[in-house]
């Protein structure tokens, strides 16, 4: 039983490890991203359900975040469309909200559910910062970066995946589908992950940011504030930590600049 089991996570390591059509690099996707869709939509709503969502009518901030990430779904949709890659947001039905809530937070799980907490907002201080954020979450989601964590999590747990994965009608999936994407379990500022997956994020992002018509430069700006924000907050060493050490995250921001600025062309012009 057990070489059978080997064999088969063997097999699925090979089966699905598959080229990223956004990053371009390798990476293990054993679940069906349409079942992962279905099952966000769902956590989704519960999670707003149970949420202050702050609605736009008479709350600027609320308008902002809708506005911000539809020109950043936009830019993404007319250049992944351009590219030939259409499939990458394959099911996606966008949804931007903001929650009144502290944390200095945001969001975004598969098929382009969104959420901004308010507490981002005093950090970001304008459109283009918050276009930074959101551009980077959203290219946690379309790079299937929690895809990836999780079937690194079933590899991990032995378990042998090679076709659909019903999340839905089964607890032990739909557990781990939780302690990926699930509201309740992230931490820390911004969404957890790995520090490679970080700094994809980090550059995809700031490239959805400029197509999207704001000043990528503001990356460097707004992670500076967020370094002064956890100044003193005790973090272990970057080897330790799913996150880069600020000041890398910064550095590389900055040699991704020349391509993102090549993509910038300010709103309006």
């Amino acid at each position: 039983m057990k070489k059978i089991l080997l064999i088969a996570v063997i097999a699925s390591l090979f089966v699905g490890c598959t080229r990223n059509a956004v990053t371009g690099r390798r990476q293990l996707n054993l679940v069906s991203e349409t079942q992962l869709q279905a099952q966000a939509v769902s956590e989704y709503q519960s999670f707003l359900s149970t949420s202050k969502v702050i609605n736009t009518t008479g709350s600027r901030d609320a308008e902002m975040v809708k506005r911000v990430g539809n020109r950043v779904a936009t830019a993404i949709t007319n250049y992944y469309g351009t590219q030939g890659k259409a499939d990458v947001l394959a099911g996606y039905q966008w949804e931007f909200n903001l929650v009144n809530e502290p944390q200095v937070n945001a969001w975004c799980m598969p098929g382009g559910k969104v959420v901004v907490y308010s507490g981002l907002l005093p950090v970001t201080q304008n459109e283009a910062a918050l276009a930074v954020v959101m551009g980077h979450e959203i290219c946690h989601a379309v790079a299937k970066h929690g895809n990836e964590r999780m079937s690194q999590g079933l590899i991990a747990q032995g378990i042998e995946v090679v076709g659909n994965i019903a999340l839905q009608n089964n607890a032990k999936y739909s557990n781990l589908f939780n302690s990926i994407y699930a509201p309740g379990v992230q931490i820390g500022a911004l969404l957890p992950n790995g520090r490679n997956q970080e700094y994809e994020a980090d550059h995809f992002g700031l490239l959805f940011c400029a197509m999207a018509g704001y000043n990528p430069q503001e990356a460097v700006n707004f992670w500076k504030r967020m370094a002064a924000a956890n100044a003193n907050t005790q973090k272990p060493p970057e080897l330790l930590s799913t996150h880069p050490l600020d000041e890398n995250r910064i550095a590389r921001i900055e040699a991704y600049m020349p391509e993102a600025l090549s993509y910038y062309k300010p709103i309006g012009k």
